[in-house]
């Protein structure tokens, strides 16, 4: 069996991405890393040279910044560099820059994978996700964050990235999956104050016109993370890999789990969640399976 794994970066240094800890952190599962690197405004290449693997392979996209409704181009550069996988992998694991796996998981992975690398109908591996917010301590726990998304997909043509590369479909047709028992540690939301304000500017550009952009209501240069509805505190450990990044953390914010903002409707629907675990009406991006 053969795992190829990809993801596509701009900017990292900029946005102060952990890619270089999502690259790292599926190293072990994989046979070979593909990453797609657009040199952007900063050092972002040399931040991805400078991961020590020979399963390391990089290629060099130029953005199109003109593909911004809706995100687009994340999904085109994800096609991008899934079309540079050989013909001999039977399965692609796509991370995010922002995406990291724990080390605790890396042989479920692997087993899960080997276990349907012949069973056709399964399309993809489903995995569980955890959305810190602010700083390593908090995870949300709410509606707003989705809980699951498909990350290792067959290598089939005839799937491709959806919408902002969120996940995946072939065509409109959502995607066969089964569960893998792992979860995606996602960092996206873990930054400074100021350094969250500048991602959002940035990442704003991939989504909206210059236009609606320069019409905007201009906003303060330090996010403010007291604005959530639900949060719970992580008690878990963080991999490996990210122990550095959070050992160097040089800001505070301290939020309260106890503070709640929610309509009556999310209520009740939150209420049911913890109770049950079952999430009403919830959006699925594919179609799970038993197999």
């Amino acid at each position: 069996m053969k795992i190829t794994g990809i993801t596509i970066v701009r900017n990292a240094v900029l946005n102060d991405f952990p890619v270089g800890e999502a690259i790292s952190s599926i190293l072990p599962v994989v046979d070979e890393m593909i990453v797609s690197v657009d040199k952007g405004d900063d050092d972002t290449d040399a931040l991805i040279r400078s991961i020590k693997s020979d399963k390391l392979k990089i290629i060099y996209s130029t953005w199109d910044m003109n593909l911004r409704e809706g995100g687009r181009v994340y999904a085109l550069e994800t096609d991008k560099v899934k079309s540079h996988v050989s013909p001999d992998t039977d399965w692609i694991f796509y991370i995010q820059a922002d995406e990291v796996i724990h080390e605790k998981y890396h042989a479920v992975i692997r087993e899960t994978a080997e276990r349907y690398k012949d069973d056709k109908r399964v399309e993809g591996l489903l995995f569980q996700y955890l959305h810190f917010y602010g700083t390593y301590d908090y995870v949300g726990d709410s509606r707003k964050w989705y809980r699951h998304e498909v990350r290792i997909i067959r290598n089939d043509p005839g799937i491709s990235s959806y919408k902002d590369a969120q996940g995946f479909r072939r065509g409109e047709v959502k995607l066969n999956v089964v569960p893998v028992a792992a979860e995606v540690y996602h960092y996206g939301w873990v930054k400074s104050p100021e350094q969250m304000r500048q991602k959002q500017k940035i990442t704003a550009r991939f989504y909206h016109d210059d236009k609606s952009i320069e019409v905007a209501p201009k906003k303060s240069d330090h996010f403010d993370f007291s604005q959530f509805d639900s949060l719970r505190k992580f008690t878990g450990t963080h991999p490996i890999v990210m122990q550095q990044r959070i050992a160097s953390k040089n800001w505070h914010v301290e939020l309260d789990v106890n503070q709640k903002k929610f309509t009556l409707k999310n209520w009740l629907l939150y209420w049911v969640e913890k109770k049950t675990g079952y999430r009403l009406f919830d959006f699925r991006n594919y179609k799970k399976i038993k197999a």
